[in-house]
């Protein structure tokens, strides 16, 4: 198994105990450059893999490639852990080498735990309250809607196919007593107001 593990934004005391009991219980564990390792090294020591920040395709492919060759030795029979600052679910490399591991490897299974994005830590850096809705984009037109506390979404759902949103997600009292998941059509007309719907075009 690959953990894709959240190492938050840079501040070593803003680790998640679980990122800590992982980096401790993993079989290898793998960063990406300095900082990471820096972050990980009062738990374990680990391997810098590069991960080169630059726009050339055949680079990244090739490296992408040889990182998850390497990984795999460990993944196959263990467990793997890849340690990324902020949250292996934003803006991050770490789907990109999942979508590689699934070609190459599809015996591995992928999976992320999250760690402080730097949309929160900026929040609190800058000193201000995100209470109203707002976007998140890297410059591209977003595909991606995230709806908080979403009451009906049944019929959340279908105001947004309007719009063009054609897959959904629902989960409901994540990481509480009774969470569940939803996908696509199973979508419940009423649920907790403990809910995050996605929506994607």
């Amino acid at each position: 198994m690959l953990v894709g593990l959240g190492l938050g934004p840079g501040e070593p005391e803003l680790l998640t105990l679980r990122a800590v009991r992982l980096l401790r219980e993993a079989d290898g564990v793998f960063v990406p450059g300095r900082i990471a390792d820096n972050l990980v090294s009062p738990y374990r020591k680990a391997e810098i893999l590069d991960f080169p920040m630059t726009d050339d395709e055949d680079l990244i492919s090739a490296c992408m490639e040889k990182n998850a060759d390497r990984i795999a030795v460990v993944a196959r029979d263990g467990l793997a852990v890849l340690g990324i600052l902020g949250d292996p679910n934003f803006f991050s490399t770490f789907s990109r080498l999942c979508g590689v591991m699934h070609e190459k490897y599809p015996d591995i299974t992928c999976t992320t735990e999250p760690g402080i994005s730097s949309i929160t830590a900026f929040a609190s850096v800058a000193g201000i309250a995100l209470s109203d809705g707002f976007s998140v984009t890297d410059g591209s037109d977003p595909k991606v809607r995230i709806l908080l506390k979403v009451r009906t979404p049944r019929e959340t759902a279908e105001k947004l196919k309007g719009e063009g949103y054609s897959s959904f997600i629902l989960v409901e009292r994540m990481f509480m007593d009774q969470m569940k998941v939803y996908n696509g059509k199973d979508l419940p007309e009423t649920c907790d107001y403990m809910s995050i719907l996605y929506a994607g075009r």
